[in-house]
């Protein structure tokens, strides 16, 4: 390998060199990439194949690797019910300039676009078999077993962390003891679905979470445009209806109005007056 940097230094794939790293997905995989679908992100690189399937390829810190491991598109290929491309197989291998691991997983082409950005700033045009489509597979992923746990942001959840989370922002008065932890994507936003065929796609971070994960992280990402983010409220009901996900809506809310908030983030508002809506409500229980 040739990416040879100092421990701990961030790394950004759009901008470091990666061919040697695509030459050896190839030959591992015994497939070629094609090179005008390369899309290179921070910390992944993804691309068209000739025998038109699609290759995503991670690079994360050896810290970043929980005790599971991080095969979470592998792992995902068991589970019954939810749309997501069908997995083919993958490659692995650690870095030996630095403490890192390398990860290509080669799975079936996407049915669509993906449906937006991670943060949206309008509203896709989704038809409500997409919306039935959503329902289905966070319901059928929620009803199904994992030892795995979720890691949003590549940061293992825990109570701890809700907890910490929570009170960091908001206040000390609440009870933040999460009721019910079902399985979860952990990276729900519209960079990770697909339309106007829903879906859902990067698996990385699946996991163990508290119930109601998904729906407020899907949320957050669509507090730029309000009635979107009604519109999931409306579809994710019986999640922010429940305790669980009355807390991970404030979880939610930590990150768009903690210590790193944007001043102009047009979430901040509509974040604020959710996260005031919840803490009484959860203060009042």
């Amino acid at each position: 390998m040739t990416l040879s940097l100092s421990t701990g230094q961030a790394v950004d794939l759009r901008v470091r060199p990666v061919d040697d790293v695509l030459d050896r997905v190839e030959r591992s995989l015994q497939v070629r990439l094609l090179p005008d679908t390369v899309v290179r992100k921070r910390r992944s690189v993804g691309a068209r194949t000739v025998r038109d399937t699609w290759v995503r390829i991670e690079r994360r810190s050896l810290e970043k690797i929980p005790d599971q491991g991080w095969n979470g598109t592998e792992s995902a290929a068991r589970l019954e019910g939810v749309a997501q491309p069908e997995w083919h197989g993958c490659v692995v291998w650690r870095d030996t300039d630095e403490p890192a691991m390398w990860r290509a997983d080669e799975t079936g082409l996407l049915p669509g676009a993906p449906a937006g950005s991670a943060i949206l700033s309008e509203a896709p045009e989704l038809p409500d078999n997409w919306w039935e489509a959503l329902n289905a597979s966070l319901d059928a992923l929620a009803a199904q077993d994992t030892r795995r746990i979720a890691t949003p942001d590549t940061v293992t959840i825990t109570q701890g962390l809700v907890t910490e989370s929570v009170r960091r922002v908001f206040s000390d008065n609440v009870d933040t003891t999460v009721g019910r932890w079902v399985p979860a994507h952990a990276d729900l936003n519209w960079a990770n679905m697909t339309a106007p065929t829903f879906s859902l796609f990067d698996w990385e971070d699946w996991g163990s979470a508290p119930q109601g994960l998904d729906s407020a992280s899907l949320w957050a990402s669509s507090l730029a445009v309000p009635a979107l983010a009604e519109r999931v409220m409306r579809e994710r009901r019986s999640d922010f209806e429940s305790r669980d996900g009355k807390l991970m809506t404030l979880f939610a809310c930590s990150k768009i109005l903690g210590p790193h908030a944007h001043p102009e983030d047009p979430r901040l508002e509509p974040a604020r007056r959710m996260a005031e809506q919840f803490m009484q409500e959860l203060q009042a229980r």
